[in-house]
Formats: structure tokens, sequence, C-alpha cells
């Protein structure tokens, strides 16, 4: 938990920049080969063409291995991409230094990798990229190879004045691009870490709950077995009263059904830390989910829908699985109830890789919930409020998705699970 709450998206960062710098790298070389070319042959300009031809070259044989880099599973880290700005930067100081080098026009591209690093490096790599960058500025003003006599008088002028526009208009684009495509993929790494935050503090608060029950459990399975031991007794002193005698039935019923209970809790318990999932068909499922639900809740009138094929589907089903569809269909029978229906409906569908599970009420429905919010707020009174969170918390953890839905008769919960999570190999 601690390592979710302490995550930033600055780590993230240094992988998108390596990204962009990908997409750059082949923009620059395509600008780069077709300005020595047109140097060379259009304009006629006595320009070094076989060294800036091998240093482009150099930079697509690095471009190759970059993008493919990017393919394999291992992080970026961020020395990996400065790596990357090095070799980017020391591919135009060596253009710079055949064209005229502080003099060249294009000598301000070499702001571009400071532009793009202030978004997505932290400061100590920032000040490496801006020390190489100003190195690389500083040893042009120096050591260069002059541009050729065209470049010199008014036509010259006029030409280093063009080129200057150019090299706005070049830098203005790529700048706007891609610094908004760096911006994006961090605003939705934030939200991504904002999400993992959230599910962690509902994870906190349902382990909470889960310390809870455990602990009441425990406490409650002694006065369960006293009360296991002295119903007999009672019920043999008082066989003479009918009326005392059935109520005491009754209650020895209810204790079974409570140690029951309890047996389940921790089974479930033991299940959950074993890791081992129970296989069993679809239909065996849904049938030992829908025994259960009669048993809590023998007045509601169940309605279910599942076809042969999808019921011989083989699960490897998950102990939270049917806590999760009991949880839901004993919500829509408390909501059906509220407007004096006991009627509660479970479809049962497999499309394409996908199991949908489908539970729907006569109830009163959603209340709007804040915007974005799959769940609206629950208008059934008397519950927890955790029945709802327990059942998005395990669809989640299979890497499906919980819906909600008024519809005109009242609301429909859908549980949507990839059939590769839960699916017998």
């Amino acid at each position: 938990m601690t390592t979710l709450h302490s995550a930033s998206p600055q780590r993230f960062a240094p992988s998108a920049l390596t990204r962009t710098l990908a997409w750059l790298r082949l923009c620059a070389i395509t600008g780069q080969s077709s300005a020595v070319l047109v140097a060379a042959l259009w304009m006629g300009m006595d320009v070094p063409v076989l060294p800036l031809m091998v240093a482009i070259g150099f930079h697509a044989v690095f471009a190759a291995f970059a993008s493919w880099r990017l393919t394999q599973p291992w992080p970026v880290r961020e020395w990996e991409t400065i790596g990357h700005i090095a070799v980017d930067t020391i591919v135009l100081w060596c253009l710079l230094y055949f064209t005229g080098g502080a003099t060249n026009p294009f000598v301000t591209l070499l702001l571009m990798p400071i532009a793009l690093g202030a978004a997505a490096l932290t400061v100590p790599a920032l000040l490496a990229v801006s020390a190489l960058t100003g190195l690389a500025y500083l040893m042009l003003l120096v050591h260069y190879v002059p541009l050729p006599p065209i470049m010199e008088g008014p036509g010259g002028f006029a030409l280093h004045v063009i080129g200057m526009a150019v090299n706005f208009v070049i830098t203005a684009a790529l700048l706007g691009f891609f610094i908004n495509r760096l911006a994006t993929a961090v605003r939705a790494q934030q939200g991504e870490v904002q999400r993992v935050r959230e599910r962690a503090l509902r994870d906190e608060g349902i382990l909470a709950i889960a310390t809870q029950a455990a602990g009441a459990a425990h406490e409650l399975n002694t006065p369960l077995s006293t009360m296991r031991t002295l119903l007999p007794e009672l019920r043999r002193e008082h066989a003479a009263n009918t009326v005392l005698a059935e109520d005491l039935a009754l209650m020895q019923e209810q204790v079974e059904r409570c140690r029951g209970i309890l047996r389940e809790m921790v089974a479930f318990g033991k299940a959950q830390l074993s890791q081992e999932d129970e296989q069993m068909s679809l239909g065996a499922f849904v049938r030992g989910c829908l025994e259960r639900f009669q048993l809590l809740r023998p007045e509601a009138e169940l309605e279910l829908e599942l076809d042969a094929a999808t019921a011989d589907t083989v699960l490897r089903s998950p102990p939270g699985m049917r806590h999760a569809l009991i949880n839901l269909l004993n919500n829509a029978a408390d909501a059906s109830a509220a407007r004096g229906s006991q009627r509660v409906a479970l479809r049962v569908r497999h499309q394409g890789g996908w199991l949908e599970l489908r539970v729907s009420d006569q109830g009163p429905g959603f209340a709007v919930g804040r915007p974005g919010s799959v769940l609206g707020q629950s208008q059934k009174q008397g519950g927890l409020g955790i029945g709802l969170t327990l059942a998005e918390a395990t669809a989640e953890r299979l890497n499906g998705e919980l819906t909600a839905v008024n519809t005109s008769e009242g609301a429909e919960v859908s549980i949507r699970l990839p059939l590769s999570a839960i699916a017998a190999e």
C-alpha cells in the first residue's frame, strides 16, 4: 500500500519522453537528409556531403535501434533517456560543425532537447542535458567548417534570414506538437496513479471490514455454541408447550444457519490464502449461488436466464466471485421489496471472450452519482452500504467491470468478466 501511495507520475515520464524522441528522430532524419540534398544538388552549395550523410546514416541506425528498444518489456530509465538525448545532440553537433557552426541559422535546434526534457526529466537530469547542449554550442562557436562563399554578401544574408524563418517554423511546430504529446501522456499517467490510489484506499477499507468480520466471527462462535447446547434441553423441557416448542425449533434452526455461515467464512478465508480456485461448470456455479440465495431469501421470486451452451462452460471460480453474485442478488431482493415486489432476475450470457452476469430488480433504482462514476448512490434503505463496493472490487480483481443502470422497471447491475481470467484451461 505504501508503494502505491508514494508513487509519482515523474517516474513514468522518461518513457513518454523516449517515445516522443523516437518520433522526433524520424522527423529529424527526414529533414536533415532533405536539407543536405537540396543545398548540394538544387542550390549548388559546396558542402561536405559525405561526412553529413555518414552522420545522418549513423542517426538512422540509432533510430532503428531505439525503435526496437521501445518494443522490449524492460522499463526505460532516466539515464537511458539522457543517453538518447546525448546521441541526438552529438549528431546535430556534427551536422552543424560541417555547415558553419554557430553561424548556421539552425543552431537553435540545440534548445530542443532542453525544452522537451523540462517536461519530463528531474532537475539533475535536466541540468546534465543543459550542460551537454551548452558545451556543444560553445564548441561550435570556436570549431566549425565555414559555410561556402555563396553565403557571403547581401544574397547570403537574405538566405540566412530565410533559414532563420524556416528554423522558427520547424521549432514552433515541433515544440507545440511534441510538448502537447508529452503533457497528454503525463496527464494520463497522473490520472492512472490517482485511480490506483483510490483503489488502494478502497481496498484498505475492505481489509479493515474483513478484519473486523474475522474478529466478530471468532467471538460469535462461543455464544452460538452455548445456544446450540442449551436449545435442545429447552425443547425437551417445554415439549408440552407447542407454541414455545415451535419457536425454540426455529431458534435452533437459525443458530445452525449462523454456524454454517461462520464455517463458510473460515473456508473462504482458507481458500483465499491458498489461492486455489474451484473448478466447476458455469451451470453448477450459478445453481449453487441461487440455492444459497434462496436459503437467505426464501420469499424472493427468482427468474433465471441461462442457455445450455453457456451453462457447460467450465470455470476456475475464484472464492470472491460467488459472494459478489450473492451480494448483488440480495441487494436486488431488498430493492424490489422496497416497492412491494419480490421479483429478481438473473441473466447469464457469454459474448465473445466475456461472461456477463446481469441482476435486475423492480426497485427505486439508483440516484444520480457524481460525474464519471459508474455507480450512483443506491436508494435502498437499511443496508450496510458495502455490497456493491465488494462486488466491484471482485470484478476489478478479475480484470472485469461492474456497471449499474436504471431501467424502466427498476435497476440492473452487470458484472462483466473476461473468460481468460476465470475459464478453466
